[in-house]
């Protein structure tokens, strides 16, 4: 086996043990520790000829605690694929090998980098595309697919709520909002989406004086009653896999004129608990037909040139077939998605196996 080779495993070995090694030499003696480290990694290296798969990461600390779990991790060893740190401080072109590159990151100078590794690797899998990626970092942008795509058939109708973007001037925005006949109340959220907690707060504005309140960049959604519940579509390749969540509660004609103001709200479908199990109203819990969400999700992996996405999707309340799509995600919460370990690694197994599809030879 190749010295990096071995050295890589060596350093899953140590990742395996999560420091428990170094923190159990406080009660133990170092031979013992060396023995235990040993067996780990010579478990690892006697099934190293079994790899098919070797995927460099490049996520936030936050995303490894989320994702990288110890049981994802053990189910992917057991099907031969190993995830690899990438040493951002070191040239991405010097790691590896590499057959997957999975990231999520931002900023121009990691899209450099990577563009820059693509072309360099083309046998490479960059999971996904920058430029692709980018494109949905941007509220105007993202549900611009969705809106074009006009999708509607027999199983329902897929919208965008309206929208206006505004890029400066608070003071503007009652008029402009008027001009663009919005209708209070009106959901503001950040412009940019950079995987900060702010970019994914969000206000609903309930009059038109109190518009001037807010901070642009911004776009202004049109607030659709939807029964207080989100249906989140978590797409992996071509699986899909819905959960309901709890979301902001309907806003009545009553309400509407006895309240007035900006009123802020956190990352509300991630903060709020399922709403699986809960007492619902058939017609409110009832999940989008799957053959819409089928054709929804093939278009938009087309459109978007994406694969690990999801889909913030709710339905008007008191229709059963009007759908509106308020937000797209790049490689969201999956460790909050049931089953996603079976679902993720199964899905990158698939590169492995269209590889060996398409050069036999080299896995002879």
């Amino acid at each position: 086996m190749r010295l990096k080779e071995e050295n890589a495993y060596k350093n899953e070995v140590e990742k395996e043990n999560g420091g428990r090694v170094r923190l159990k030499e406080e009660g133990r003696c170092k031979g013992e520790v060396e023995k235990e480290s040993q067996r780990l990694y010579s478990t690892m290296i006697s099934g190293a000829y079994q790899q098919k798969l070797v995927v460099g990461y490049a996520l936030t600390s936050k995303k490894v605690k989320s994702f990288l779990q110890p049981k994802l991790e053990r189910l992917a060893r057991t099907k031969g694929i190993l995830f690899v740190a990438i040493d951002l401080h070191r040239p991405l072109s010097d790691q590896g090998p590499f057959d997957i590159v999975l990231h999520k990151l931002t900023g121009k100078e990691w899209r450099l980098i990577l563009e820059d590794y693509g072309q360099r690797h083309p046998e490479v899998t960059v999971l996904d595309p920058p430029d692709a990626i980018q494109h949905v970092y941007n509220r105007q942008s993202m549900l611009q697919d969705v809106a074009d795509l006009n999708l509607s058939d027999c199983y329902g109708k897929v919208g965008v709520p309206r929208q206006l973007v505004i890029k400066n001037d608070p003071l503007s925005i009652p008029d402009a909002v008027s001009r663009a006949g919005l209708t209070l109340p009106l959901v503001a959220k950040p412009l940019v989406v950079d995987g900060s907690a702010k970019s994914h707060e969000l206000s609903l504005a309930y009059d038109q004086l109190s518009l001037s309140r807010l901070e642009p960049p911004l776009v202004l959604q049109e607030f659709v009653n939807h029964g207080g519940v989100l249906f989140k579509v978590f797409i992996v390749g071509e699986t899909i896999k819905v959960v309901r969540r709890f979301s902001l509660p309907d806003v009545s004609k009553r309400e509407l004129l006895n309240n007035a103001g900006v009123f802020q709200f956190p990352r509300v479908s991630t903060a709020a608990a399922s709403a699986d199990d809960a007492d619902l109203d058939p017609g409110i819990a009832e999940l989008p037909p799957r053959p819409l969400l089928e054709k929804l999700a093939r278009e938009l992996r087309r459109r978007l040139g994406l694969h690990l996405f999801n889909i913030d999707m709710i339905r008007e309340h008191g229709t059963r077939d009007r759908f509106y799509v308020i937000d797209i995600n790049y490689f969201p919460g999956y460790g909050k998605m049931p089953g996603y370990e079976h679902i993720f690694t199964d899905f990158l197994l698939g590169f492995v196996q269209s590889k060996q599809k398409r050069c036999p030879a080299n896995h002879s």
